[in-house]
């Protein structure tokens, strides 16, 4: 997953906020649209929607809020349809986001005093930083349904997502030891532990990470990956860095490595690997039938 930021529970809080006060001018008491139904007629549902975080594009349209997306930032890739522009997530110019006429902007950080700047122009935003876990992505695309409009939608994508890892995770054959995993951010061998998102995700599935402390993403030395000899190699690094299993097994030492040797070096997609969205629940599937595949852990050095 993307490294939160050192704020990330600042700005979560700070998403909350702005939610809050966003969903209170929203409410319609009884003559609030139905669950699930948006009331294009209505000026509280927003019509014109600026999106400057992947993963938000991603739940927007999931959640059949894209129709109202009119702008998404430069590397919001997936959906194909969305309306990708020069915008930047990660330096936001508030004066190029108003001349698309937004009355939502969603960010996954106040950068560059986004609030503020949209706030006196009268535009509301709501800030999803980085999910620290599955629970986050739920209650993210709970927020986007009732930021806008689409309640019902977003409870039964949540409720669909829950149901399909409960099913992936119940064909899982048992293991009475984990299996151990590297887990490459880039080919300066980045990784993550247990304890970040995807660490928690690779949990779920029976896997447990070769690296340990920091900041849950600390830099490994190649020694210590071969001396730690995981049972399966991930490489998040295909697509920036060009990193394939072939260059992997040419690395000094590396084609030692029981998952090198036995063919158990898998390259991710590193979107879905590093977004907290909806397809989640499709890396979840991959996983798991590389878990399924695999077998038995080996003796820990």
């Amino acid at each position: 997953m993307a490294v939160p930021l050192d704020n990330t529970r600042r700005l979560f809080a700070a998403g909350i906020t702005v939610f809050a006060l966003f969903a209170a001018g929203c409410s319609g008491g009884d003559d609030a649209s139905p669950a699930g139904e948006t009331d294009s007629a209505s000026t509280d549902v927003p019509q014109a929607i600026v999106s400057l975080s992947p993963t938000s594009t991603e739940m927007l349209y999931a959640i059949g809020a894209g129709d109202q997306v009119i702008a998404v930032d430069d590397r919001s890739d997936y959906p194909a349809e969305a309306p990708v522009t020069d915008l930047s997530g990660f330096t936001p110019n508030v004066e190029a986001i108003l001349g698309y006429e937004p009355d939502l902007v969603v960010s996954n950080a106040d950068t560059a005093d986004l609030v503020a700047g949209l706030e006196q122009a009268g535009v509301e935003t709501l800030i999803l930083p980085a999910a620290e876990d599955l629970d986050d992505t739920y209650d993210q695309i709970e927020q986007l349904g009732a930021a806008t409009g689409h309640v019902g939608e977003a409870a039964e994508l949540v409720a669909q997502m829950k149901t399909d890892i409960d099913e992936t995770l119940a064909g899982l054959p048992e293991r009475e030891t984990p299996l151990t995993y590297y887990h490459e951010l880039d080919n300066t061998f980045y990784s993550v532990t247990d304890d970040t998102y995807i660490g928690q995700i690779y949990g779920m599935l029976g896997l447990r990470s070769i690296a340990t402390g920091g900041d849950g993403y600390p830099q490994l030395s190649n020694e210590f990956i071969l001396e730690q000899n995981p049972d399966v190699v991930f490489l998040a690094d295909g697509q920036c860095c060009g990193v394939t299993p072939e260059v992997v097994a040419a690395r000094a030492g590396w084609n030692e490595l029981s998952a090198v040797r036995d063919g158990r070096v898998y390259v991710l997609d590193e979107d879905i690997a590093s977004r907290w969205g909806p397809r989640v629940v499709d890396l979840v599937r991959e996983l798991a039938a590389i878990v399924a595949a695999a077998p038995a852990a080996q003796p820990t050095p």
